[in-house]
């Protein structure tokens, strides 16, 4: 039998400084400091707006070699997820190598292996590399061996460990003749004359209801049928079955798994939406990334399942896990709260490298295999927002292509999408390829009103009235400090964000053919280059806060629309202070009415839904308790009048420009500067191009690269006639004429740049 022995709680060393895969355990020191798993040496500077740090570092630990004889069985490392590329060595020899920093993989340690004592080296790398997505985008690419390490002794005949990091088994179900029908592919190795595999299917009581047995090959297929099956129905009634496989040798197991499934249908229609079990159901969620306030990436299961009761307690009924494969518990989770999932790879395309598609290939096979028994999962993501780097690029349809294929090669039944920021073109060949299309939309605040979100929706459905369609993020920063009596764009106001989720429920209520939304975000997030709203390397479009422990007025909204368990809220709790002394209150609640009360006196009582507007309610100096009372539920706050001259000012960004539009991530290079390096005594982007025009050689480096991004001529008059030569290379740049010809390839431009130039020694 397989057993499995968790390697986290070992004695685990980390270092920034060695080069070099230790062949002996060393002892802690300068060099080597004792961490514990999981762990991200990014914890705190991938959410501080500093250069978070990005290299190759190594982990190490022992383990002793199983008890079994060397050559009857198969040991293989375990590693959860290893950012953003991983290297795995046992006693000083390298036994492989992994590209893809969200993924499980499996490193074969039989007859490798030495008894007693061995010496396990895992080197994780988050650095900089045009072969490896992702390579830019609005999150911090955490490095570290962030999720779990384990090893796993399995006997030298059993269920398959090299099946892409899976189990190696592939439940399908279908409904028929009042139950289900269950088809299971099980893999194996080793597999020989005399063996058997059974199927046994329980139920959430553990009791027996199908059972299958079949020959052992390379192969095995299994049926069984369950009687009178009970649907995995979404939310409202997330039903597990599990199976139980076994490899039989004559009387004896030798191998076992067990994986929760469900049985359930769904489709997605032109017009009415989202299909679950034969009925309209509308996704209406939120999208999670994966990190925790100076905790990184480096999460907890118990963390996991609190983020998905968080979403649940919402009442959302889906997630997008986004930009990349999340943690095994996460999935586990949304199955068993019933959250609809859209799960992608971190496909961001900026260098097109042969070896990064291929890497991104393996990373699509990888989230198939890793999760195709999850039947909270519906759709695969192929990518996100690639058009925004190079529509034109000759490459895009193609790659993309591959990877539906490799996508539909393994699961047929689920629906693969793209991912499409606002400035997509309509008629893009990319909208041919995939069953379903998200779009990325931040009207009132990238761009437009609040409004034109039922403005555009409209006018595409019309014109593509064939075109599956969800909006995949939308939303905007709020930062709890910031309030204001009228909110409006680019305040970072709790209450101009609690506007943008009203206006965004109302839109899709009416709409039932988009048939998922999903806001951007669920909690705040690192996001190392950001400067929002007063605040550095964060993104502030959270509904609840980066640490859990505040949720903030927008989520009540989501809760008043989507929630059936009876609540009240007040909004403005933390805009304690007010500058009049009568002020609108808003109350989200999902009962039909609401009553509200100043220090016990009735001020009064409004019907309606979702939002509840109290006009005139006094205040005074020394602090007015308001009492919201809905039914049984109540919520009680205290504001007061702020006194004489400090008005609104501690609740008002410094920074609002009023009628501006936020400036959207892709469109600065903060986030590539971050991430580059200077060498001293060595020339680089950040240096002022009139001390580059004083170096023929630097100038040459400039005129190749922008040559060799645009592959056409760039005179000099083009190249270094800009006015403000004071300005550094990176924005000079792009600023004018130039930056109209770079803004697409600013990316790959600026890192070619600054490694040619990090190559030139100062004179």
């Amino acid at each position: 039998m397989r057993t499995i022995q968790d390697l986290n709680n070992n004695f685990w060393l980390f270092s920034k400084t060695v080069s070099e895969a230790p062949a002996s355990m060393p002892a802690p020191s300068e060099n080597w400091e004792k961490v514990t798993l999981p762990h991200t040496w990014n914890a705190v500077d991938g959410m501080i707006g500093v250069p978070f740090s990005r290299g190759a570092y190594w982990y190490v630990t022992t383990f002793e070699a199983p008890s079994q004889p060397l050559d009857e069985g198969r040991t293989y490392v375990e590693i959860g997820a290893c950012g953003l590329r991983g290297e795995v060595w046992l006693n000083g020899e390298k036994i492989t190598e992994h590209v893809g920093g969200y993924s499980i993989f499996r490193a074969d340690l039989t007859g490798r292996m030495k008894k007693g004592e061995n010496v396990l080296a895992i080197l994780a790398d988050n650095t900089y590399s045009e072969k490896v997505y992702p390579q830019r985008a609005d999150f911090t690419f955490y490095g570290g061996l962030y999720r779990y390490v384990r090893l796993i002794n399995a006997p030298r005949s059993g269920f398959s460990l090299d099946e892409y990091g899976s189990e190696g088994v592939y439940i399908d179900t279908d409904l028929a003749d009042g139950g289900a029908e269950i088809s299971v592919r099980a893999l194996l190795s080793g597999a020989c004359e005399g063996q058997q595999v059974s199927l046994e299917i329980f139920d959430d009581f553990d009791e027996l209801v199908s059972e299958a047995w079949n020959f052992a090959n390379p192969e095995t297929k299994l049926s069984a049928f369950i009687p009178d099956a009970r649907l995995w129905d979404g939310v409202d009634d997330p039903y597990l079955y599990h199976a139980r496989l076994r490899v039989v040798e004559y009387n004896e197991v030798i191998d076992e798994v067990e994986i929760p499934f469900g049985v359930r249908t769904f489709s997605v229609d032109e017009e009415k939406g989202f299909i679950l079990n034969g009925r309209e159901n509308p996704i209406r969620g939120v999208c999670r990334h994966q990190d925790r306030l100076y905790l990184g990436s480096a999460l907890s299961r118990e963390m996991a399942w609190e983020d998905m009761e968080i979403i649940a307690e919402m009442g959302a009924n889906g997630v997008r896990l986004a930009h990349y494969q999340q943690a095994q518990e996460v999935y586990d989770a949304c199955d068993s709260f019933g959250l609809l999932v859209w799960a992608e790879i971190p496909y961001f395309v900026q260098s097109w490298d042969d070896d990064a598609h291929a890497s991104a290939i393996n990373e699509i096979k990888e989230l198939v295999a890793q999760n195709y028994n999850h039947p909270s999962i519906c759709f695969w993501g192929l990518s996100n927002e690639v058009l925004m780097s190079n529509p034109d690029e000759p490459k895009v349809a193609p790659c993309h292509q591959d990877l539906e294929d490799a996508v539909k090669s393994m699961d047929s039944r689920r629906l693969s999408g793209i991912v499409h920021e606002y400035n997509a073109a309509w008629d893009h060949p990319l909208h041919m390829i995939g069953d379903v299309e998200g779009w990325n939309h931040y009207f009132g605040w990238y761009r437009g009103e609040m409004d034109d979100l039922a403005r555009w929706a409209d006018e595409y459905h019309a014109k593509f009235p064939s075109r599956r369609i969800a909006i995949t993020e939308y939303g905007c920063d709020a930062v709890l400090r910031y309030h204001s009596d009228d909110p409006v764009k680019m305040d970072y106001s709790e209450e101009y964000q609690v506007m943008i989720h009203e206006n965004a429920c109302e839109t899709f209520a009416k709409r039932p053919w988009i048939w998922g939304s999903f806001v951007w975000n669920m909690f705040d997030f690192g996001s190392h280059f950001r400067r929002e709203g007063g605040t550095k390397g964060r993104n502030n479009k959270g509904l609840v806060s980066m640490d859990r422990k505040i949720k903030k007025d927008s989520y009540y909204v989501y809760k008043s629309w989507f929630s059936s368990d009876p609540f009240v809220h007040i909004d403005g709790r933390r805009y304690f202070e007010r500058p009049s002394d009568h002020i609108k209150v808003k109350v989200h609640s999902n009962q039909p009415k609401v009553s509200l009360f100043a220090d016990g006196k009735l001020i009064g009582t409004v019907s309606g839904e979702h939002t509840f507007i109290f006009e005139n309610v006094p205040l005074n100096n020394k602090g007015t308790v308001l009492t919201a009372r809905a039914g049984a539920c109540s919520d009680t706050i205290i504001l007061r009048v702020a006194a004489a001259g400090s008005a609104e000012g501690p609740f008002v960004f410094e920074g609002f420009k009023e009628a501006q539009d936020a400036k959207n991530w892709f469109e600065g290079v903060d986030d590539i500067l971050t991430s580059l390096e200077d060498k001293e005594g060595y020339y680089s982007v950040n240096d002022p191009m009139s001390e580059i025009l004083q170096c023929e050689e630097a100038k040459k480096v400039i005129r190749n690269c922008c040559i060799a991004i645009t592959e056409r001529s760039m005179p000099d008059v083009f190249l270094f006639s800009e006015p403000d030569t004071s300005l550094p290379v990176s924005e000079y740049i792009m600023t004018g004429f130039l930056g109209s010809i770079f803004s697409k390839n600013k990316d790959v431009l600026l890192r070619r740049m600054h490694a040619a130039l990090s190559q030139i020694r100062k004179e």
